[in-house]
């Protein structure tokens, strides 16, 4: 896989961290069937990629309203946060993405721009010692409004301190690529593992 970037230059790199910077889709995906199981709720994997992007208490009261359930958000949200972190030590990171960061590391400043808990942000990039590259993590918690609304990428800008318009994202998501570009900011969209594996 190889990215094309758009023409530049860019003044500081934002990047999603679930499949964008690591191959964790299909692990969360793994820890929300196990979890989602023990309340009989369905949640098929296209529209798991579909919602990627979304926060994690997000997903489980859109799914509570559509399977008409009372699933305690907080308590799954948790359970599934930490079945993902039993599955961490199957971890890859996207390598053509990495490459990115490394050539902009000391160079441009970068962040990490998810819908993710810093809990679970940290975790991935700490397990493939990643977590150092990076001058600031914008995390779910940290902006009141997800993707695809802008508010996550400017927060990031801000915190690097570059105009919105001179920043590159790095996103894997429909719900990414919509927010970078209402944020003002050209993207670079990393392909699904399907389409990334031979």
């Amino acid at each position: 896989m190889n990215l094309t970037l758009p023409a530049g230059p860019f003044r500081a790199y934002l990047f999603d961290c679930d499949g964008t910077l690591v191959d964790s889709m299909p692990l969360h995906y793994t820890a929300w069937s196990e979890t989602l199981a023990e309340w009989g709720c369905a949640f098929p994997e296209d529209l798991f990629y579909a919602w990627g992007g979304r926060p994690v208490t997000e997903i489980i009261a859109a799914l509570n309203d559509q399977h008409g359930l009372a699933m305690p958000v907080d308590e799954v949200g948790r359970v599934k946060e930490e079945r993902y972190g039993q599955l961490l030590p199957k971890l890859t990171a996207i390598a053509d993405v990495v490459a990115h960061v490394e050539e902009a590391y000391g160079r441009i400043p970068i962040a990490v721009v998810s819908g993710s808990t810093r809990d679970s942000v940290t975790a991935s990039l700490g397990a493939l010692g990643l977590l150092d590259r990076f001058d600031t993590l914008v995390c779910a918690g940290d902006y009141a409004k997800a993707k695809p609304d802008p508010e996550a990428f400017l927060l990031g800008a801000r915190l690097l301190g570059v105009p919105a318009e001179e920043c590159l994202v790095f996103e894997d998501t429909d719900m990414g690529i919509a927010a970078a570009t209402a944020a003002g900011m050209a993207s670079v969209r990393v392909p699904p593992p399907w389409e990334r594996r031979p």
